[in-house]
């Protein structure tokens, strides 16, 4: 069972418990919880055999986005993978800022920011990826870790930009530790990139509050450094 399905699993029992110790005091029907926590069961069911748990991290992450920490770190954490690909010529061709943004237009996770990575996609097929372009990729999976923790001392996020740097690395033959080692320098070279160039990365940021499109996203980032 996915994660996702888990932490289905877990509010259900939650919300039981919850409503068995307080149910009396409020005169809840016994059948109320009781069909609630069924609904949600046979949601995490389906949604795990169906659907991969998409419908899941959907509706996780729209209760995460009541919180206002939760979506700001989210617009960080993104905008570091949006500028140090624009500033390393890695052409960014859409973002997104939410679980159902990214299921609209066929993306996984809960969001994100899609590059034009035909060149890399190219060269992992040939199985002779050049050093350049690993470089890059690799230090723009980090960059938004180090984003995020630039802003609010520490990551929430990133699990996902690890496993794909490391299945990168480990298809190209990396060992365990060797895959640390790059993760721990592209993390500096991120950070790196980052801070030089501050006055952008708060110029994107404010951008992509407002939902700006690619392209006037782009256009501040170039403004910002002019």
């Amino acid at each position: 069972m996915s994660q996702t399905a888990l932490n289905l699993v877990a509010i259900s029992i939650f919300l039981m418990t919850f409503s068995v110790l307080l149910g009396p005091l409020i005169h809840l029907s016994p059948a109320v919880p009781a069909l609630a926590t069924f609904a949600i069961l046979g949601i995490a069911t389906f949604d795990n055999f169906s659907l991969q748990g998409k419908g899941g991290t959907i509706i996780l992450d729209w209760i995460a986005g009541f919180s206002p920490e939760y979506r700001d770190r989210i617009i960080h954490h993104e905008a570091g993978h949006f500028l140090t690909a624009h500033l390393l010529d890695i052409p960014v061709t859409g973002y997104t800022l939410s679980a159902w943004e990214a299921w609209r237009q066929g993306q996984p996770g809960q969001g994100g920011v899609s590059f034009d990575d035909g060149e890399l996609a190219t060269q992992l097929e040939r199985g002779t990826i050049s050093a350049q372009i690993i470089d890059r990729y690799c230090t723009i999976w980090m960059a938004g870790i180090v984003a995020e923790t630039l802003v609010f001392n520490h990551a929430e996020g990133g699990a996902d930009d690890k496993s794909k740097l490391a299945g990168v690395l480990a298809g190209l033959g990396f060992s365990e530790s060797d895959s640390q080692q790059k993760q721990r320098f592209h993390l500096l070279q991120a950070k790196n990139l980052l801070q030089e160039n501050w006055s952008s990365y708060e110029a994107l940021v404010k951008s992509m509050q407002q939902r700006a499109s690619v392209i006037d996203c782009q256009r501040v980032i170039n403004d910002s450094t002019a």
